[in-house]
Formats: C-alpha cells, sequence, structure tokens
C-alpha cells in the first residue's frame, strides 16, 4: 500500500504529523476524522520536491552524448537552472496558442521543447510528453513536479484536461502565474529603492560619526577653542563607540532573539499565530489574505465546475493554501458539512472576509454556486487590485517617513558640526573673544 504523511489536529488543538500505509487518501482522511482528529494537509510520501538526483517519472535521464554541447548541458543539468515563473509564463502562453491553433497535446508540446532554454523545465516537458505518449494525462506527471508547477496551476490543467476544455484553462492559468508576478513587481518596486536608501542614509550617519565628528573635535582642541559639538552629535558618537567595543553584545542578543523567534514559529501554536499575525499585520495584512483567498476560491470554482461536491471541493482546495490559520477555517467548513450546518459560517466568524464575499457566497448557495464562485473570483481581482493601490499609496509614505527621520538624524548630528567649522565661529572663542 501507499505511504501518506498527514498532518492533522487534535481535540485539544495539538498538531499532530506522521507516516502512515493507507488504501487511498480519502479512506485515511476518513480513518483520521473517526479518531478525533481533524486532517490539515494529506499527502503522498513518494511526492517530494525535485533534485537533480530524482529520477524522471516516465523517461529515464536524457542521453546527450550525441551533441556537440554535452559538457555545457551537464553542467546546467548538475547545477539545476531554476525554472522561474516567467518560464512558466512563456511556457503556458505558448501552449495556449498552439491549441488554438488545434495543435493536439503531443504535436504542441514537441514543438515547444523544440524552443525550450531552460533545461530543466525542457527535462520536465519530454517527461510529461512521455507520460502523454503513454497514454496518461499532463496533471499526473506536473503533480510529480510539485515545486515547479503551483498547485492550483496543476488543478486549473486537470480541470482542462477532464473536461475537454484546456484551452480555457491555459487561459486561465496565464492570467493567474501573471497577476502573482504583477503584484510581486509592484512590491519591489517600492520596497528596494527605499531599502536601498535607507541602508545608505544609515552607511553614512554611522561614517559621518566615526570620521567627521573625531575631526571637527579635533580641529576645535587644536586652535584652543572651547566650543562645543551639538549635544546630539556627542551623544550618538558616545553610542556608537560604545556600541563598537561591545559589538558582540548587542549581536548576541539579536542572535538569540532570532533563533527563539524562529523555533516559536515551529511549534505548532507559534506557527497559527504567525499565520494570524499575517493577516491582520499593518499594510501588508488584508492584501495577504485577499490573495490567499482569491487563490482558494478560484480553486473552489474549478473543482465545483468540473462536478465535484462541496465537501471534496473543500478538501482540494485547501491544497493551495499555506496559512494554518486559514486552513483551520476550511477544517471547520468541512466540519459543519458533516454535521449539517452551512460552511460559509467559519468563513464570516473570522472576521477577515468582507461582507460582499459572504453575501455572494450566500446568494450562490441559493441559485448555482460554481456560477457565483466565478463572480466572487472576478470580484476578488478587483479587490486586490484596490488593496494593492492602496498598499502601493501608503507604503511610500511609510518609507519616506523613516528615511526622512534618518536624514534629519544626519543633519542634526553630522551636517550641522561641518556648517559650524565651515562658518569659523570657533575661532572667535579660540581667540578669547
Amino acid at each position: 500500500m501507499p505511504e501518506y504523511v498527514y498532518k492533522a489536529m487534535t481535540n485539544k488543538g495539538q498538531i499532530v504529523k506522521n507516516k502512515v500505509e493507507a488504501s487511498s487518501k480519502q479512506s485515511l482522511i476518513e480513518k483520521l476524522k473517526n479518531n478525533d482528529l481533524t486532517p490539515i494537509n494529506v499527502s503522498e510520501a513518494s511526492y517530494t520536491k525535485l533534485s537533480m538526483n530524482k529520477p524522471k517519472r516516465n523517461i529515464s535521464n536524457v542521453d546527450m552524448m550525441n551533441t556537440d554541447q554535452t559538457t555545457t548541458l551537464k553542467e546546467k543539468l548538475l547545477t539545476g537552472e531554476k525554472v522561474t515563473n516567467r518560464d512558466l509564463v512563456i511556457f503556458t502562453q505558448n501552449f495556449y496558442l498552439l491549441k488554438k491553433a488545434d495543435f493536439n497535446n503531443i504535436h504542441a508540446l514537441k514543438t515547444i521543447i523544440e524552443s525550450t532554454e531552460n533545461v530543466t523545465l525542457k527535462g520536465v516537458l519530454q517527461d510529461i510528453l512521455a507520460g502523454l505518449e503513454a497514454g496518461e494525462n499532463m496533471y499526473n506527471t506536473m503533480e510529480y513536479y510539485s515545486n515547479i508547477f503551483p498547485y492550483i496551476y496543476v488543478n486549473m490543467i486537470k480541470v482542462g484536461e477532464l473536461s475537454g476544455s484546456l484551452e480555457k484553462s491555459l487561459e486561465q492559468a496565464i492570467k493567474y502565474l501573471e497577476g502573482a508576478n504583477d503584484i510581486s513587481k509592484k512590491v519591489k518596486m517600492v520596497m528596494i529603492p527605499s531599502i536601498l536608501q535607507f541602508c545608505a542614509l544609515m552607511l553614512l550617519l554611522v561614517i559621518g560619526t566615526l570620521v567627521a565628528v573625531p575631526t571637527i573635535q579635533g580641529v576645535y582642541d587644536a586652535v584652543g577653542s572651547t566650543d562645543k559639538l551639538p549635544g546630539i552629535t556627542l551623544a550618538f558618537s558616545n553610542f556608537i563607540n560604545t556600541l563598537i567595543q561591545i559589538w558582540y553584545i548587542p549581536v548576541g542578543i539579536i542572535l538569540i532573539l532570532t533563533i527563539a523567534i524562529m523555533y516559536y514559529i515551529k511549534t505548532p501554536k507559534g506557527r497559527y499565530k504567525f499565520d494570524h499575525f499575517k493577516y491582520k499585520m499593518p499594510i501588508f495584512g488584508k492584501l495577504i489574505f485577499s490573495l490567499d483567498f482569491s487563490r482558494f476560491i478560484k480553486a473552489m470554482y474549478l473543482n465545483l465546475n468540473s462536478g465535484t461536491i462541496i465537501k471534496d471541493a473543500l478538501e482540494v482546495s485547501k491544497n493551495v493554501i499555506k496559512n494554518q490559520m486559514f486552513l483551520s477555517m476550511i477544517e471547520a467548513s468541512i466540519n459543519n458539512l458533516i454535521k449539517g450546518e452551512s460552511w460559509i459560517e467559519p468563513f464570516r466568524d473570522s472576521g477577515l472576509c468582507s461582507s460582499m464575499a459572504i453575501e455572494m457566497l450566500n446568494i450562490g448557495m441559493q441559485t448555482e454556486l460554481p456560477e457565483m464562485m466565478k463572480k466572487l473570483s472576478q470580484y476578488m481581482e478587483g479587490d486586490i487590485e484596490n488593496t494593492l493601490a492602496r498598499v502601493m499609496k501608503v507604503l511610500p509614505q511609510v518609507a519616506y517617513s523613516i528615511i526622512g527621520v534618518v536624514l534629519i538624524l544626519f543633519v542634526l548630528i553630522v551636517l550641522v558640526p561641518c556648517l559650524q567649522v565651515y562658518m569659523g565661529n570657533f575661532m572667535f572663542s579660540a581667540a578669547g573673544l
């Protein structure tokens, strides 16, 4: 029998993990629930992340002895060329265009493989092609490479293949990948310049304190001036000098705190609280939850639209979520369904979902849930855009406020003493005037 790794929660809220044998994933889930355990995640033990030493699923290692670039290709394979989000977007776009041109899956994959430059992705596509030629679906092999193809991406392909609407699923997959990439780029465009400016100013402040301040004090002493440096300059200079002398103490404290926090986050209680903080944190909290909720709704729509019942759709869709708090909401929804209660209530009670989203789910239960899930997914896309716009408006203000404080400190601590020297007023006190 296959082995499965499961993570479940006891009635007391404790998280337990184990590896067991079971006839199927569903039978293991039922067995866990019969033993008063709430499943959080159940996966087949053999489905591990891809490494360069891991054998391909459908084919043996590619024979490269007949190529003129054997050494180069082998070096790329050994170093494990990373498959980026952009690589997946290009592959999906090309596959979509070829499907629109009435290419069958095998012909389309062969055409794409010839033009794929990323060696790792090329090897994976060859494996998918071998599976297709053996009569398998593409998603079967994609599941094997779970660290390259996101779960929701594989789920889209699976629904498209099983329902005969692969072209439509590929179009949705392109939107999903490009949307995730756009959000990441927008945040980086604001964060990276701000962080660089902050680091540059802090570096100038420290260097100026260590170099300029002693030099200015030396000038005062050399001419016998009774003028003194500003109090804030002297205080900061003493602080920096003391910090340099006992640097191991603050470094040790920071290391101990970091290790303690990381250890706490790895505990079930710590992980849950940390995941809860992600949704409640200032500026980014609502955006993080909206992204997770939108990902979950899209997965629900794909499963419901293919004819899956709500309970099974929840079981499958929870695999796109990593946040423990969100997973606990989904498990509570599944338990409510088993008890004959509303599966929407846990999302309402969390206080994280908007009243609009909850109302749309309620209406969907009374009308056509898959169609309402589609509309809710579209609504969430607009909501994410609005939330992102607010974040992009607030983030520069916060960043520039912090940079402004550092800049003021730089002026008061370093530039003011430099201006005093430039003006030469200290010469009067040196002359006894």
